[in-house]
């Protein structure tokens, strides 16, 4: 899809009629994406949103983003501590 197949076809601009100037169809669907991401939304999800067949447009929605990282961190250090727990509770078995 592009810009052309979402703007009238007298040339005029939908963005401008909506009052969104300066604001560009890609633009709401980067953010929608970006935001789908941010949600949680999966590599697969985010390409059956878009209709992309292949994982390469995707990945650019997938931004690093520092609060998530902290929960992937978090996640990461709260399945060590309990895998560490359970080889204690079981003994190191050696």
């Amino acid at each position: 899809m592009t810009v052309r197949s979402v703007r009238p076809k007298d040339g005029g601009g939908s963005d401008k009629d909506a009052g969104l100037s300066g604001v560009h169809f890609h633009d709401l669907r980067h953010t929608g994406n970006t935001f789908a991401s941010q949600s949680g939304a999966t590599l697969r999800e985010l390409m059956n949103r878009m209709g992309h067949s292949t994982t390469r447009a995707a990945l650019i929605y997938l931004h690093t983003e520092s609060e998530r990282d902290r929960k992937i961190a978090d996640g990461m250090g709260r399945l060590a501590e309990e895998a560490l727990k359970n080889e204690d509770q079981q003994g190191s078995g050696t």
